[in-house]
């Protein structure tokens, strides 16, 4: 299965599920389905439910 790419909205920061975001908890190869809600962006504070899927 292919990993997705997540945007934030609100400041264009890109969560790639291959290589997560390991300086927050989040080691590679997390799912963006396994990314805890209270998990936000690393950039602007942006919540989970601020990021649209996005194709690179």
């Amino acid at each position: 299965m292919e990993f997705s790419t997540w945007m934030c909205l609100s400041c264009g920061w890109i969560y790639d599920e291959a290589a997560g975001d390991p300086e927050h908890g989040l080691p590679p190869g997390t799912r963006w389905a396994d990314v805890p809600m209270n998990w936000t962006c690393p950039e602007c504070g942006a919540r989970k439910d601020d990021f649209e899927m996005v194709a690179i």
